[in-house]
């Protein structure tokens, strides 16, 4: 259910600039408080998609992963109260007191810390970061480079950690080599060597998402070469620790995950396998059920194999009006998982912690497209525009904070790193 649509002087000077650039929100890291990116064990690690543009930005594509036409392509609106006049993109659809609806751009470096600035005011390690390996000629990558050098920024000044995840989806067997020369050219721009930059195992983390999915053209032949590939060119920068986004099938290659037994040469040859969850379960009962039937034998699994495991979790889910932009109304269910206030999430919680992972995926810090964003939302109907349909997060009966995933992941970030004891109950009780 995953539906998520860069060796020159050039690549070297956008991230060395930007990252230098004066003005940051959270003011300079003195590493006094800063999140530790040696190691990802006891973190949890958001994904952050950072593809939302608007009319005006460099390179647009107009209001890009908010309209699709003048129809709304996201089932959440982000709460943008603490952002400044020039961090607001006024969009034609209006409050019931006449006021313009706003949303953001991810091309706004400043909007970016802010984000950052939230991770660390809530305790949060940090994010992986989507780049959509669909989008990696140079004509297309322009938004994608100023997005990676927001983030780097962004992470430096506020002491979180980051990494880069290509996405995989819409890729060939044929088109993978595109993402390792994409690799080549941000190593010797000198990404990983930010101070920022997440590393496990002694080497920077690079993940790919999507790797023995069921009906995706890439073959495990593919896929080894792409390893290897980025393996040997990675060598002289000091190698590189893989993550990778496979399905939730992948040990037993059923449901999600493909048949075919040779992807198990290509999952042994990664660091850490993290499954993808999001909506393979839709309450408590199948989230327990999950971990009966997937999570723990998972984990005896890759510690049977010297791999780290990395479990998703995920808030709930709803893509309505994503689905109805794409054509595909029979699919068009609004708040389609639940969130429950917060329960449905601190049950994966619970049960991740508890089966013993040390380290987490949060599914996503931003992504409100899908309806599994993190960050600050809008939270009272009554705020919403009239013109479209939304989710927000008194949809199940709490009148909530639009901060209430933040705390919540906060609580759950405490928790993972000092692996004490988690209960099932809710660590903070929610207004109603």
């Amino acid at each position: 259910m995953k539906s998520r649509l860069v060796i020159c002087a050039a690549a070297i000077g956008i991230f060395f600039v930007v990252s230098h650039q004066s003005g940051s929100i959270g003011g300079a890291n003195t590493g006094s408080d800063g999140v530790d990116p040696a190691s990802l064990t006891g973190k949890m690690i958001f994904g952050y998609q950072g593809w939302f543009e608007c009319p005006g930005d460099a390179a647009s594509e107009g209001w890009r992963h908010w309209l699709s036409g003048k129809k709304a392509s996201v089932d959440m609106l982000p709460d943008i109260t603490e952002l400044d006049p020039a961090e607001r993109c006024a969009t034609e659809w209006t409050t019931p007191d006449h006021q313009p609806t706003w949303v953001f751009s991810s091309q706004n470096r400043r909007t970016v810390e802010r984000h950052f600035q939230w991770m660390k005011d809530y305790g949060l390690d940090g994010v992986a970061l989507q780049r959509f390996a669909t989008h990696l000629q140079p004509a297309l990558r322009q938004p994608l480079d100023r997005v990676l050098a927001n983030v780097r920024a962004a992470a430096e000044s506020t002491g979180r950690v980051f990494f880069l995840m290509y996405d995989l989806s819409g890729m060939t067997s044929d088109t993978l080599p595109t993402v390792a020369d994409d690799w080549a050219r941000l190593e010797a721009g000198e990404l990983t060597a930010s101070p920022a930059y997440q590393r496990h195992r002694g080497r920077p983390v690079l993940a790919l998402w999507g790797l023995g999915f069921t009906g995706r053209p890439i073959t495990p032949d593919a896929a080894k070469r792409l390893l290897q590939t980025l393996r040997d060119q990675s060598a002289p920068y000091g190698g590189v620790t893989f993550l990778g986004g496979v399905p939730g099938g992948w040990r037993i290659h059923r449901g999600d995950g493909a048949a075919d037994s040779a992807w198990d040469e290509v999952y042994r040859s990664l660091d850490i396998i993290s499954p993808w969850t999001v909506g393979r379960y839709v309450d408590d009962a199948g989230a327990d059920a999950y971990r009966r039937t997937y999570l723990e034998p998972d984990l005896a699994e890759t510690r049977r194999l010297r791999l780290d495991y990395m479990p998703v979790i995920f808030p709930g889910f709803s893509w309505a009006n994503l689905m109805i932009a794409r054509n595909q109304p029979d699919k068009a269910l609004s708040n389609q998982i639940p969130r429950r206030c917060g329960r449905f999430y601190w049950r994966q919680v619970y049960n991740a912690i508890s089966a013993g992972t040390s380290m987490i995926y949060g599914a996503m810090f931003d992504e409100v497209d899908e309806g599994t964003a993190m960050f600050k939302v809008l939270a009272d109907r009554r705020q919403l525009p009239a013109a479209q349909s939304f989710v927000t997060l008194d949809a199940d009966g709490c009148a909530l904070p639009s901060d209430w995933y933040l705390q919540l992941a906060g609580k759950a970030t405490g928790a993972l790193r000092s692996r004490r004891p988690v209960s099932p109950d809710l660590p903070i009780v929610p207004p109603r």
